[in-house]
């Protein structure tokens, strides 16, 4: 048995300056960035996110600009097998998190358990 829930939405910025990137969709989602959140760092800008909302980071990428999903689990073995039977596939597998496609080809990714309230939100897989 394990859980998982979507985390957040990733704006993936095939760009030099990710603190301007950052700053657009800040102002375009009126979320202001949140330079103290763990996540904020060296190619990664969180936005402030509300209680028991998505969160949105936005990431510097060498592949062009897209936005993807993150699913959080407490198990990513077990949740990337549950995948496999639905017809993604594994892309990439990081120290972290693995990188998947689904069937329809897009990519997503995913990772450990990121937002506070987890499992509120989370369905429970057998």
């Amino acid at each position: 048995m394990h859980r998982s829930r979507i985390n957040g939405i990733l704006i993936d910025c095939n760009t030099d300056d990710i603190a301007a990137a950052a700053r657009f969709w800040a102002a375009a989602l009126g979320r202001p960035v949140d330079p103290d959140h763990p996540g904020t760092r060296g190619d990664y800008v969180m936005l402030e996110t509300p209680p028991d909302e998505l969160s949105v980071q936005i990431q510097r990428v060498s592949h062009e600009s897209r936005v993807h999903i993150d699913i959080e689990t407490d198990d990513i073995p077990a949740e990337v097998a549950r995948l496999e039977k639905l017809g993604a596939t594994v892309d990439v597998r990081k120290e972290r998190w693995v990188v998947m496609r689904a069937p329809t080809g897009h990519r997503f990714c995913i990772v450990r358990v990121q937002r506070d309230g987890f499992p509120k939100g989370a369905v429970t897989w057998e």
